[in-house]
């Protein structure tokens, strides 16, 4: 249902930190995602760390590498299956990832080098389980709270 990628540096993460990271970032979004937190539901869940060398990123057209002081740069993008995601609820998920991330790193907020994608995959273009995956045969899974499955149909029409 949701695939979550934070791509940072080499060496930014710690395991610990990524440990942390793999269940609070997935509650980050599963809870606006089905409307409750349901531990069920974190099996529909990935997240994926990437690391690339810091001569393989850059910002200000500058290569990590060559920075005497590199900024602490991260992205995370955040992929969902097409649903109910109104402008308050993609600030919501946005704000609790950015939360999550800092919680794990030790910080008091953000850094603004962090960027976050959050991005829809349209219904019927999710691949899963040998087949297409639908947002409405997972609505009867018994994760989803009765209102949040409202939204989710009114949203799909």
């Amino acid at each position: 249902m949701t695939i979550i990628t934070v791509t940072t540096p080499e060496g930014r993460l710690s395991e610990s930190q990524r440990r942390q990271l793999a269940q609070s970032l997935t509650d980050a979004v599963l809870v606006p995602e089905v409307g409750q937190l349901a531990p069920p539901a974190r099996i529909g869940f990935q997240v994926h760390f990437a690391e690339r060398m810091r001569d393989c990123m850059a910002i200000g057209g500058r290569l990590l590498s060559d920075l005497p002081q590199a900024p602490d740069v991260a992205t995370i993008d955040i992929c969902v299956m097409d649903a109910s995601w109104p402008p308050a609820v993609r600030k919501q998920v946005t704000e609790n990832v950015l939360a999550a991330m800092s919680q794990a790193c030790g910080l008091t907020e953000p850094s603004p080098a962090w960027w976050t994608t959050f991005r829809t995959i349209d219904e019927g273009s999710w691949g899963s389980r040998g087949g297409v995956l639908s947002i409405i045969d997972l609505l009867s899974s018994g994760v989803f709270t009765v209102d949040r499955i409202a939204e989710i149909r009114a949203a799909l029409g």
